[in-house]
């Protein structure tokens, strides 16, 4: 064997992994997550009570369902796993909660004839929500395990997030016919929108690393396990 055939069949020890197919989706992700969550998170804690309280559910679809489903997407083009089941599985969360409220909620509160049907209809949506964020806390928990390897500001993420998550399972089912947020539903509230705050900061860490020419890095902090 020649040594020009040697070193084509050598790996150079210097060589580098082959670049990401795309930029870096995770601020995008993470942002789409964050606004979606602080808009629905104000409704539950009561903050809008001069307004309609469904600012957020265009934004299910548009933002916090479609664009962070792209953004699993183009994980998955990265070879990034977490990243990309993370990205997807909220996308479609978000895309499920409005098109629950589209096509269940609205419907049945259309349908309501007598105050005993209503309270019979409110109870059984409350149950409902609550059903819905039991899974998703179930699916949350081996994410939020799984991101000790990532990094500090991942981990706060789903550490935030399932802490609302099963405040506001608790709240649901507890909530009976009440229309209003409960007290149990405000604190839930009160967590999402922590989680939103902590997704907006690791959205704005990881987007500063993906500016090239910057100086300015926000430090995302070190994986618990590594």
């Amino acid at each position: 064997m020649s040594v020009s055939e040697d070193r084509t069949v050598q790996p150079s020890p210097t060589a580098t992994a082959p670049a990401p197919r795309v930029a870096d989706p995770a601020p995008l992700g993470l942002a789409a997550f964050a606004l979606t969550t602080f808009l629905l998170s104000a409704k539950n804690a009561n903050w809008m009570t001069h307004a309609t309280g469904n600012a957020w559910l265009g934004y299910a679809f548009a933002y916090g369902g479609f664009v962070q489903l792209l953004a699993g997407m183009w994980e998955f083009a990265n070879r990034n796993v977490f990243g990309a089941v993370a990205f997807s599985s909220y996308g479609g969360f978000w895309i499920g909660l409005g098109l629950y409220i589209q096509l269940v909620v609205n419907p049945a509160v259309a349908a309501i004839k007598t105050p005993v049907g209503a309270a019979a209809t409110v109870s059984a949506l409350n149950h409902d929500v609550g059903w819905i964020l039991l899974v998703f806390a179930i699916f949350n928990t081996y994410m939020l395990i799984l991101s000790t390897q990532v990094n500090m500001a991942v981990f706060g993420v789903f550490l935030t997030l399932e802490i609302t998550e099963i405040i506001l399972c608790i709240g649901n089912f507890n909530a009976g016919a009440n229309l209003l947020p409960t007290t149990t539903i405000k604190i839930g509230g009160y967590a999402g929108l922590v989680t939103a705050l902590v997704a907006w900061y690791a959205s704005a860490a990881l987007l500063s690393r993906g500016i090239t020419t910057g100086k300015l890095r926000f430090p995302v902090g070190k994986p618990l396990v590594a």
